[in-house]
């Protein structure tokens, strides 16, 4: 997937919203103000790679098996390692696991959230 479609991706999930809070460069997708992804090119907006790394949160035994299997998901740059995998948009992931990881990280975290918010969301 490429960013453009990884971006419509991401903010076509309900109540979603993106932002830039650690500086230009790095957005940062949330759900009712919770984080559930982010996207920058390299390593937090650095530049020094070719591909966007995308992080995202996921099951804690599901991050060790998804990094088993693809050498683009490694453990989450600048998050808590065990929580979240990054995902580095270099082709060799196929688009639907890409937006399978997309909605397991959003409906994560929307689980984290009040009953009646998670009845919002989810309806939509």
């Amino acid at each position: 997937m490429e960013k453009a479609e990884v971006n419509t991706y991401l903010l076509n999930k309900p109540f979603t919203t993106v932002s830039q809070p650690f500086g230009e460069g790095v957005d940062v997708y949330k759900v009712k103000d919770k984080m559930f992804a982010t996207l920058a090119r390299g390593k937090m907006g650095k530049a020094d790679s070719d591909y966007w790394w995308m992080n995202l949160k996921c099951d804690p035994d599901e991050a060790a098996i998804l990094r088993d299997i693809f050498d683009a998901v490694i453990p989450g740059y600048h998050m808590n390692k065990r929580l979240w995998n990054t995902i580095i948009l270099d082709g060799s992931i196929p688009q639907g696991e890409i937006e399978r990881m997309i909605d397991n990280s959003f409906l994560l975290v929307v689980g984290k959230l009040t009953k009646a918010a998670q009845k919002a969301i989810l309806q939509r």
